[in-house]
């Protein structure tokens, strides 16, 4: 009986034996096939269409900003009546003013 189990053993480490040899073709032809189909594919567009030394080409106009005009001091300051202090902050309404 030992003598059988062994042949079916060994019949079955061949079966997988070519299993793992089939298994690992496929994968390799799998990875050879996407090697080259990435190979083939075709070239990127332009990103930009003009070229930066042609002369004529139209560019945005440049314009100045400040970067600290929007700028408020953030130092503490003496208290103050907070409503004065609201009041000199906030944006002059225009037409009807409702104030008290």
């Amino acid at each position: 009986m030992s003598a059988q189990s062994h042949a079916w053993f060994v019949a079955i480490g061949s079966a997988d034996g070519r299993h793992a040899i089939f298994k690992s073709a496929v994968r390799g032809a799998v990875i050879a096939i996407a090697i080259v189909v990435a190979g083939c594919t075709p070239v990127t567009t332009r990103v930009v269409s003009a070229d930066p030394a042609d002369p004529t080409v139209r560019v945005a106009r440049v314009g100045y900003r400040s970067t600290i005009a929007p700028y408020t001091s953030l130092r503490p300051s003496t208290p103050a009546p907070w409503r004065e202090r609201n009041e000199s902050v906030t944006p002059k309404q225009r037409g009807n003013s409702h104030a008290h």
